[in-house]
């Protein structure tokens, strides 16, 4: 007659059983969850919308969080934070403080100028002072003459309708939007074209349309090429008689359509028809085309061409230049301004 088992052993083969019987069971309930929740074998088609989706994000990648300004400078104008009690450990921070008081969701910019003191050796204690200040005319800000000499470092801010200048031609305007928290000695630069008494010599010269390769909104066609045509026209910023200094290579976010941006150091330059990923973040861009301005690219983009070879490169020449001048544009708040 067999043994009777204990309680011991008895109480051990059910906890055995029990735990089998739960493992049959996880396997069971994770292959049905496995099966729905598998992820469906992509087809060509699916996996080209893929691709083409990342193109596009790529393209949005842009500067939105610059904080730059220029060395040795200092700006002045009525002073809305006084440094002696607003200091930070950078100028980064200093000019965050300004853009704070600049996010166009409460009316007007209330400052457009920060100036900060960080040589700690030259500002003594005026170290991390940092001075928000408002202009009268922010195309036009009030500066002291630059130099080594100077410790402070300033930027300007624009809000939401200011630094906008046009590029006027016989074809339309170019409203474009400058960028001088992210490219500030470009945008020093473009300004000072606003005070000069002309701007002979300045043009597009250079027109590549977006041909198959790019659709209306700029976006890369999947597995079109590259170029040529390489949608975009070229120009140059320099009117004649005037010497140019190089522009230091500032902010090179990802070209977008609508870009604004130097070849190499200026004064070349050239506008994006097309967002443009390929040429990686190679061009400081100091501003954008408003989007509704952008058939007056396209329009100059349409005009005659000869081919030309640069640099072993094939590009498109205007058979006739268009001439260009820089103005400034008047903001809504100005427009409103009885008199003005």
């Amino acid at each position: 007659m067999p043994r009777r088992l204990n309680d011991s052993v008895r109480g051990r083969f059910t906890s055995t059983a029990l735990l089998f019987i739960g493992l049959i069971s996880c396997l069971t309930v994770y292959a049905v969850f496995f099966n729905i929740l598998r992820p469906r074998p992509q087809d060509h088609t699916l996996d080209s919308a893929v691709r083409f989706t990342d193109s596009r994000d790529h393209a949005r990648v842009d500067g939105g969080g610059c904080c730059r300004g220029v060395a040795n400078l200092e700006l002045w104008g009525p002073a809305v934070k006084w440094g002696t009690d607003f200091k930070f450990e950078s100028p980064g921070e200093c000019c965050k403080a300004c853009k704070a008081m600049c996010s166009g969701n409460d009316g007007p910019c209330l400052c457009d100028t920060w100036v900060f003191c960080g040589n700690k050796e030259a500002c003594g204690p005026k170290f991390g002072e940092c001075w928000l200040k408002k202009q009268k005319d922010v195309l036009v800000p009030d500066r002291q003459e630059g130099g080594q000499k100077f410790m402070w470092t300033s930027g300007l801010i624009f809000g939401q309708g200011q630094g906008i200048v046009g590029f006027e031609t016989d074809h339309g305007v170019l409203h474009v939007k400058l960028h001088p928290e992210c490219a500030p000695h470009s945008v020093y630069y473009i300004l000072s074209l606003l005070t000069q008494r002309h701007c002979a010599g300045c043009q597009f010269h250079r027109a590549e349309n977006r041909g198959s390769y790019w659709d209306s909104e700029g976006y890369h066609i999947n597995n079109a090429p590259y170029g040529p045509p390489y949608a975009m026209i070229q120009g140059i910023l320099q009117p004649e008689g005037n010497i140019f200094t190089p522009v230091p290579t500032e902010h090179c976010p990802t070209i977008t359509r609508g870009s604004v941006a130097w070849v190499g150091s200026g004064p070349e330059f050239f506008i994006s028809l097309a967002n443009h990923h390929e040429w990686k973040q190679s061009y400081t861009v100091f501003g954008s085309v408003l989007p509704e301005d952008m058939d007056v690219a396209e329009r100059i983009a349409g005009l005659p061409t000869i081919a030309d070879v640069w640099n072993s490169v094939n590009v498109s020449v205007l058979e006739k230049p268009v001439s260009l001048t820089v103005r400034r544009m008047k903001s809504g708040q100005e427009q409103a301004e009885p008199g003005s």
